[in-house]
């Protein structure tokens, strides 16, 4: 964690869209798990610094996953059977509080299609949201943290622009 917390420090000064879609995508990738805390950590430590803009990137990308995995339940209900429907179900409640691992009984089942998935969704959000100078005050993400966002609309549009892409990518392959 700490090599990658230094290798993002690095990033911060070079190319902003770069540098979001790499937080994007190490948010997703493990949901919860070292790789998404050294993203998150490197947000959180920028607010200290009085960037927010990374933070905003990473509260975009938070709640992606489970957002676009209970999209795609309920988009194409034929494909998921009756339990990953509900689990899809309680991911869509975990993603509007900003808990990545809402997705994590689907990548148990079938990490092949949904960690490429979510990372792709995940990265199309931090971008967006970086484009948009989203700036996250708090240290968490998704809807939840709506109230302490600069520039709401462009943070609601990255999750707009995040969610279709996991779950049109996850229900396509």
């Amino acid at each position: 964690m700490k090599y990658l917390g230094e290798w993002l420090k690095t990033m911060n000064h070079g190319n902003a869209i770069l540098l979001a879609a790499i937080l994007g995508a190490m948010i997703a990738f493990d949901m919860g798990g070292p790789v998404n805390k050294a993203a998150f950590f490197f947000g959180a430590a920028m607010i200290k610094e009085g960037n927010y803009t990374i933070m905003g990137a990473c509260a975009a990308a938070i709640c992606t996953p489970p957002l676009g995995l209970a999209v795609a339940t309920m988009i194409a209900r034929k494909r998921w059977n009756d339990e990953q429907r509900e689990s899809g179900l309680a991911a869509l409640g975990m993603g509007l509080i900003g808990i990545t691992e809402g997705a994590i009984p689907f990548a148990a089942a079938d990490p092949i299609r949904v960690i490429p998935s979510i990372m792709l969704g995940s990265m199309v959000a931090a971008t967006v949201a970086m484009l948009g100078g989203v700036g996250d005050h708090a240290p968490h993400g998704g809807p939840i943290v709506l109230p302490v966002v600069d520039h709401r609309a462009m943070f609601v549009l990255a999750i707009l622009a995040g969610v279709p892409v996991t779950a049109l990518t996850i229900n396509t392959i």
